[in-house]
């Protein structure tokens, strides 16, 4: 007899209870997102760099983020699973730069 697995939405990681057909949500469940904190210690390019290195995002799209993070105080540089963004934010911690996770809607 096939064993019924709980259907995952993949765009809010919400499981959806075959039995009772209720939506249900861990704490482990996505999206969260990776801050990256402003700070006066870290030079712009060093910060273009760390995020074109860790994510390999394009120098265009790492300067735009850098950018946010330098006039708005904060950008978020990523999203995910918790596990995926408690890595980032370990990551961003081992490069020198201030980050924090946050559920995604919360900014």
């Amino acid at each position: 007899m096939p064993v019924d697995l709980p259907r995952v939405d993949p765009g809010t990681g919400a499981r959806t209870d075959l039995a009772s057909g209720v939506q249900v949500r861990s704490e482990t469940d996505g999206p969260w997102c990776t801050v990256v904190w402003n700070d006066p210690v870290n030079l712009m390019s060093y910060v273009v760099f760390v995020f074109r290195r860790y994510f390999g995002y394009s120098r265009l799209v790492a300067e735009q983020l850098m950018m946010q993070v330098h006039e708005e105080g904060r950008a978020i540089v990523s999203r995910g699973s918790r596990e995926r963004v408690e890595t980032d934010v370990q990551a961003m911690h081992s490069f020198g730069l201030h980050a924090t996770l946050e559920r995604a809607g919360e900014d």
